[in-house]
């Protein structure tokens, strides 16, 4: 919820309490699929797993970009 609090005060828009939840529900929803599509295993979801696995890849794809590797 800070990410979104911080957005909301630094743009000095005014969102309601749904617009809040939806947006917090988004960015859950987005998560949760990120962590099972790189966190799948036969044992289930390692969330942990997959939320390493996805940060990696997000700065990895970023140093590619940016040309430093």
């Amino acid at each position: 919820m800070s990410g979104l609090a911080i957005r909301q005060n630094s743009t000095r828009l005014r969102r309601s309490n749904e617009d809040l939840r939806q947006a917090l529900r988004t960015i859950m929803n987005d998560l949760h699929d990120t962590c099972t599509e790189h966190g799948e295993s036969r044992d289930g979801i390692d969330y942990v797993k997959g939320a390493n696995i996805a940060g990696f890849r997000k700065v990895a794809g970023a140093m590619l970009a940016f040309e430093v590797v």
